[in-house]
């Protein structure tokens, strides 16, 4: 998989694909991560990425000719299975949507900032919009982090138990169940004993149940999909 993010502030992405699981995916070539930053792109002597929205009111709003310079440059060298754009008014991320993009072959996506892009940009250019919740951040560069850890992590090879992500909460609309480690005792506070049983179709019946009733506690709402 390639991912191509488009960004005024790379420096600020690129930690995250420093370390773990995103660097381990990295180097072990399951995924390219390139960086565009949208300030080589423009025509003008300032770098400006940016302008007054017409009609007025408070914010700046992104230009739509750096951003199309630097997706039609992306797109004359290869094709991509989608152009996202980070967005808190696009669709909510869930596990499926992840699911969805681990399957493609390379992506696009731009980090919004300031007001947000101009309208053109979302009519002509992308294909997917995606929020990570109902709420606004400074700018779309640790969505997008988000969004390629969430993605990153179901490509076969990326982590070291491949069936690890397929019990991941949200993957059958379920809560994952409690889960517990060694010692077995401590202070008192003990492990269900089914858990040290050894007996496996019983155990899965276990975290079945204890499944189902976590989600109910809490997210009863995912039972209706």
């Amino acid at each position: 998989m390639r991912i191509d993010i488009i960004t005024v502030l790379p420096e600020l992405l690129q930690s995250p694909f420093e370390a773990s699981i995103l660097k381990r995916a990295i180097e072990k070539e399951l995924v390219a991560i390139h960086f565009h930053n949208l300030r080589d792109y423009t025509s003008n002597k300032y770098k400006q990425v940016d302008d007054y929205q017409f009609g007025g009111g408070a914010g700046m709003v992104m230009m739509i000719e750096p951003i199309d310079k630097c997706i039609s440059s992306l797109k004359a060298e290869r094709a991509y299975d989608e152009i996202i754009y980070m967005t808190p008014d696009g669709e909510t991320l869930t596990q499926t949507t992840a699911n969805e993009l681990s399957l493609k072959g390379n992506l696009i996506i731009l980090c919004g900032h300031y007001k947000g892009v101009d309208q053109r940009v979302r009519d002509h250019f992308i294909t997917r919009e995606i929020s990570v919740g109902d709420y606004v951040l400074s700018g779309g560069e640790l969505a997008a982090a988000i969004l390629c850890d969430a993605v990153i992590r179901l490509i076969p090879g990326v982590l070291s138990n491949e069936t690890s992500a397929l019990t991941d909460s949200f993957q059958d609309n379920l809560l994952a169940p409690p889960i517990y480690t060694r010692p077995a005792e401590y202070k008192g506070w003990k492990v269900p004993e089914i858990l040290l049983s050894g007996n496996t179709p019983k155990i899965d019946v276990w975290r079945e149940a204890e499944s189902l009733k976590r989600t109910s506690e809490k997210r009863p709402d995912l039972l209706d999909k």
